[in-house]
């Protein structure tokens, strides 16, 4: 697939920074999105089994999966700004 891509590159005129910044930005927050995606689903699966295992710390508990849904999620937005960043560099 890799000499594929550069097969086409070569055939449209070459490798430009523009297009090779809109490539690095796409990788860079598709791969950004999966850490916090899977780190968001732990900590909803281990707050659900902690409710389930001792009701009456819901609400500490909940109190908590919020914060730690919000750390993660700064992860995320994290990566989507770097993306930009990177889109920005190349164009």
């Amino acid at each position: 697939m890799g000499e594929g891509l550069i097969i086409l590159a070569q055939a449209g005129g070459g490798v430009t920074d523009t297009g090779a910044a809109a490539i690095a930005a796409g990788l860079v927050y598709g791969l950004a999105a999966i850490g916090p995606g899977v780190g968001i689903g732990l900590v909803f699966s281990s707050a659900i089994q902690a409710i389930a295992r001792q009701p009456e710390m819901a609400g500490q508990t909940r109190t908590t999966m919020f914060l730690g849904f919000a750390l993660i999620e700064a992860l995320a937005l994290i990566g989507f700004v770097l993306s930009f960043i990177l889109q920005g560099a190349g164009g």
